[in-house]
């Protein structure tokens, strides 16, 4: 746990503590923002204050005394459930402002943790609960320099698989035959062979099935590859050491020479507009002006708009990338929330605009490192239709 940098950024904010509170691990966050072991057997709520300025208090049940032990700061325990209410009230009682895992109006539900009765509980002493959203994003999901590393060693070796898996792929459609959930699994394959580990395999659609932007194939619903269809492939993975953070990325290819003009149209207008999110990003950032999610996305669904397509576009531009493969920092988001957590120095997200067609789809998806004054995409950018 970094005390000293949330206390310094609770004072930036004129957020007077941050109060942590759990029960039977409903706050993974609290749990990796402060260093706890995952594995801590929680039966009792317990309770962490951590004020702008001063010592951290802790409060927990007596049936479990000691399970904040690991964390600097006062040691308070409770027992009644009125004894519980009057501490609370005491602990809090400096404190006018005071960040908690919500967000108003469910608005960043990915933060949004902490139940409406304790809310009401917290309220009722008279403290005004304001959002730890930047926060959040500020102390969980930031990389360190060696989790950049680790996501440059995967994504040597992605970039490699999604160049080898187009190949195979033709050379199989060309000799036997194939389908999508041998492509799967074969990708799968490949990752055992680099040390890579995933939480799901790859999304892999022909035709109709890449217009569903998260169709998985199985072996009873699997369609064929054969010449003369669109393919798409979306994966993601990391290395397999503890910590290790996720590349992600999705290409699209045509099985033959010649991709139909609609083919070619749809492609276009995705992989422009993933450029126009990565550039809105890059000259915020250069610039040194604060940018939110909800910029990006906004930039990348006007120009998807703007070419007829808008209502095709059913997700998020893209999504913050941590050690999962959806993280706690801000999403380029302005259709499902309006995301205004700012996009912050040594955070990392997916840029990934698609258009999903009945007959067929599009998405072209690139990660977006940020470092302080600049932005980078790490890996290789689709510029043309893969011909396979």
């Amino acid at each position: 746990m970094n005390l000293t940098g949330i206390q310094a950024a609770l004072r930036d904010r004129n957020i007077d503590a941050w109060l942590f509170y759990d029960h039977h691990h409903r706050d993974d966050i609290g749990y990796k923002v402060l260093g706890l072991p995952g594995n801590l057997h929680v039966t009792r709520r317990w309770f962490y204050l951590i004020p702008a300025q001063g010592e951290p208090v802790k409060l927990n049940h007596r049936v479990e005394p000691g399970h904040l032990k690991s964390l600097p700061g006062t040691q308070l325990h409770y027992g009644p459930w009125p004894e519980l209410h009057q501490k609370l009230r005491e602990v809090l009682a400096p404190y006018k402002r005071v960040a908690m895992q919500y967000s108003p109006n469910n608005n960043i539900m990915y933060v949004s943790i902490v139940d409406g009765g304790m809310l009401e509980l917290i309220r009722s002493f008279g403290t005004e609960v304001v959002t730890s959203a930047d926060l959040v994003a500020m102390f969980e999901a930031t990389l360190t320099g060696e989790q950049i590393a680790s996501h440059f060693t995967a994504r040597d070796a992605m970039d490699k698989i999604m160049a080898a898996a187009f190949q195979e792929a033709g050379h199989r459609v060309r000799n036997g035959g194939w389908d999508e959930y041998g492509l799967q699994q074969w990708i799968g394959e490949a990752f055992n062979r680099e040390h890579l580990v995933t939480d799901d395999l790859p999304i892999i659609g022909v035709n109709a099935n890449a217009g569903n932007p998260h169709y998985a194939p199985s072996p009873e619903t699997s369609l064929p590859i054969r010449e003369g269809d669109w393919l798409l492939i979306d994966m993601w993975a990391k290395t397999a050491q503890p910590d290790s953070v996720y590349y992600d990325i999705t290409w699209t290819g045509f099985v033959g020479k010649n991709p139909s003009e609609r083919h070619q149209e749809i492609f276009r207008i995705v992989r422009d507009a993933r450029d126009i999110g990565v550039k809105t990003a890059q000259d915020a950032i250069g610039s040194g002006r604060k940018i939110q999610g909800w910029e990006v996305d906004a930039a990348v669904r006007a120009h998807i708009e703007k070419a007829g397509y808008g209502q095709y576009f059913v997700h998020r531009t893209g999504h913050s990338i941590g050690t999962e493969v959806h993280g706690n920092g801000a999403n380029m988001d302005n259709l499902e929330t309006k995301d205004d957590r700012e996009i912050l120095p040594n955070t990392l997200f997916s840029v990934e605009p698609g258009i999903y067609l009945p007959e067929f789809g599009v998405r072209a998806e690139v990660d977006v490192l940020v470092r302080r004054g600049s932005a980078e995409v790490t890996g290789r950018i689709q510029k043309d239709i893969v011909i396979i």
